[in-house]
């Protein structure tokens, strides 16, 4: 069992990790993690919080349970340890005076994913999460030191699985890979028991479980879903937002991607309420790329994935409400304020941004919806590569998002044939991935190349053939792996009992506000905005995407002080 003891020097774990141990964050960066507060940075954070007093054996917090807030330990010891579905504990730290207890989660008062229980008499200071947040705004310094180890929390949580469900299923079942690719993509930990696990057969027993039950999922609280999907495993681990349909907020912003996430950052930073709702998880499209590197400010790249969780938290910093995964139904014009219809409730504001984005294009081949899952996928995550360790794959696609996936798939998989409809990239890529692409000697790109079916077996896909022979004669691919990077479409099916209008496309015409400029974000639709991929016309890169989520936000100042001002004027 791995144990740190990190309460004060007296107590820290002085021995280094093995030589061959695998990358820790603990390992590497655990000062960051459990700074000591001085006496003074403490008294500082008084003005924020509340002290309480809790008895030995008291429970601070419990696993699945809403956490109170962040708690600045003032005397005593208090022990955090993970406690799992199957009732397995694990001792991750034991803690004293200055330490602070919270994890990034606490920001905006999720559900805790470790137990903390007083050892002894524990005097601290609860600052509860609206208070938290105001204090990383108000100190600026140790609130840079404070978030960063929230965050260096939750990583080192999701790289132990801590806190989270378990996932028992075959390995490459498709819905087992969504359940994975649901928790990743909201950095939520989660550990997985499949066949090659000799104690699955253990687990299914106890829970009586039939294949068609698979894959199970054993939550925190040890409740038992069945073949869940993401809304129900959402709920078992309490991550599903209540939405009070009676409040109404300044700006409602519909999609987590960068464009909606940046809107969120402006507009809460500047003062108004704002929530954000997404039927997934934060970053759209951006999140799932492996790399992103021609972003401003990243000379070294990073990944969607970790591009959108920054701003998933710098978005509840400031207090935006971000509610996932909530799909947005229907959006109600004909009263104001504005009403989203979603499945969880509804949701009232005097503005909304469309920030929807798009849905991945599906080719129209026979048997493309069986083997979704089952050997055919739309993006490249960790999940994905690990299914395909040292296998061939093919890739369809020639843009930026399909650039990316072959260069980090590359350094997984024994080859990648790339198919596109063109004579080369040129048109479609960035020249730094044109060129990367080139210099990779297990991937071929076959140029003028289209599938033409695909063939599958009891185990999913077993090979792809294409409409007409390659220029080297290639008929068919023996591959049990494609990637679709085939574009697309706009998400704008939930706007149509709305009136907001589109282009023939489907995409959100703007510019039709006062003044009819192209830099207007305005639909046609008083109070309604429209930014990032869904925008008819819009520039299809992450940069721009976000700087449209900025310029909405001073637009919607201006409806807002418009709005108040005829107000005013109708009350004298």
């Amino acid at each position: 069992m791995d144990t740190i003891i990190d309460a004060d020097t007296r107590h820290a774990d002085t021995q280094p990790p093995p030589a061959d141990a695998p990358f820790s964050t603990i390992a590497t960066r655990r000062h960051q993690m459990f700074p000591v507060l001085a006496d003074d940075e403490i008294d500082r954070l008084r003005r924020f919080g509340e002290i309480g007093h809790w008895r030995e054996g008291d429970l601070l917090f419990r696993t699945g349970e809403a956490g109170p807030g962040m708690f600045v330990l003032l005397s005593g010891m208090v022990k955090i340890f993970q406690r799992d579905g199957l009732g397995r504990e694990r001792l991750i730290a034991v803690h004293g005076r200055g330490v602070f207890l919270a994890e990034v989660g606490q920001l905006s008062g999720g559900p805790a994913l470790v137990d903390g229980v007083a050892l002894e008499p524990v005097d601290a200071l609860l600052i509860r999460p609206e208070q938290l947040r105001a204090a990383i705004v108000a100190e600026a310094e140790l609130g840079e030191r404070i978030v960063r180890s929230l965050i260096l929390r939750r990583v080192s949580l999701i790289e132990k699985g801590a806190g989270g469900p378990i996932l028992v299923g075959r390995h490459d079942d498709p819905a087992l890979l969504a359940l994975q690719g649901f928790l990743s993509r909201n950095a939520h930990p989660y550990s997985v028991l499949d066949e090659r696990d000799e104690s699955m057969r253990c687990v299914i027993d106890r829970f009586a479980a039939r294949p068609e039950d698979l894959p199970l999922v054993i939550c925190p609280d040890g409740s038992v879903l069945h073949h869940p999907a993401a809304p129900e495993l959402a709920t078992c681990l309490g991550l599903l937002p209540e939405l009070d349909g009676s409040r109404v907020y300044d700006v409602a912003v519909v999609g987590a991607g960068p464009a909606g996430l940046a809107t969120a950052v402006y507009a809460a930073s500047e003062g108004l309420s704002v929530i954000v709702l997404d039927a997934r998880a934060p970053g759209g499209q951006a999140g799932a790329s492996s790399r992103i590197e021609n972003y401003l400010g990243f000379p070294t790249g990073i990944s969607g994935q970790a591009l959108a969780g920054r701003a998933f938290v710098q978005a509840q910093k400031f207090g935006a409400h971000i509610a996932i995964p909530v799909k947005v139904k229907s959006l109600r014009c004909d009263a104001y304020p504005r009403r989203l219809e979603t499945g969880s409730g509804s949701v009232c504001a005097h503005t909304v941004v469309i920030a929807s984005g798009a849905v991945y294009r599906r080719p129209a081949l026979t048997g493309l919806d069986r083997l979704e899952g089952r050997g055919i996928y739309y993006w490249a995550s960790p999940v994905e590569a690990k299914l395909c360790k040292q296998e061939n794959v093919v890739l369809v696609g020639g843009g930026n998002s399909a650039g990316q996936a072959i260069v980090y798939l590359s350094s997984h998989v024994r080859h990648i044939d790339v198919l596109i409809r063109k004579s080369g990239f040129e048109s479609t890529m960035s020249r730094y991935l044109i060129d990367r692409i080139a210099s990779l000697p297990n991937v071929s790109v076959h140029p003028r190349a289209e599938i033409g079916a695909l063939d599958e077996d009891d185990a999913g896909l077993a090979s792809i053939r294409l409409k007409s022979p390659g220029a080297d004669g290639t008929r068919q691919f023996d591959a049990r792996h494609l990637f679709l990077f085939t574009g697309a479409n706009p998400n704008t099916d939930w706007l149509s009992s709305c009136g907001v209008a589109l282009d023939a496309n489907g995409f959100v015409l703007t510019g039709n506000g006062p003044g009819g400029s192209t830099c207007d974000l305005a639909t046609s639709v008083e109070g309604v905005y429209a930014i990032g991929d869904a925008r008819a016309g819009s520039t299809k890169r992450v940069a721009a995407a976000v700087g449209e989520g900025a310029a909405v936000v001073s637009q919607i100042h201006q409806l807002l002080a418009a709005m108040t001002s005829e107000a005013a004027t109708a009350r004298a």
